[in-house]
């Protein structure tokens, strides 16, 4: 834990005394190297038995978790909009 802090403030560091410079640059390597790090955790996570054993599973939960998350935060929203705009 301690190294992963010590190189989040070398970045931090570097990023400090480059501003300005190379920015279009770091830009284009910062996006190329998201991709493979997405990539890189899909294979990791396509060639764990017990994740892809439990995809089914994992996916209706998937499911639930986000119509759940739409639904409420639509009705919130709503229950909000009419309150704030009851005096109006």
């Amino acid at each position: 834990m301690f190294t992963v802090i010590i190189i989040m403030f070398l970045g931090i560091a570097v990023g400090w005394l480059s501003k300005g410079r190379a920015s279009a640059y770091i830009r284009r390597l910062i996006t190329f190297l998201i991709w493979v790090l997405l990539f890189l955790l899909g294979v990791e996570v396509g060639t764990d038995p017990d994740v892809t054993g439990a995809l089914g599973g994992l996916g209706v939960e998937a499911f639930v978790l986000a119509v759940a998350g739409v639904l409420g935060s639509s009705v919130l929203s709503w229950v909000l909009y009419k309150f704030v705009m009851r005096g109006r």
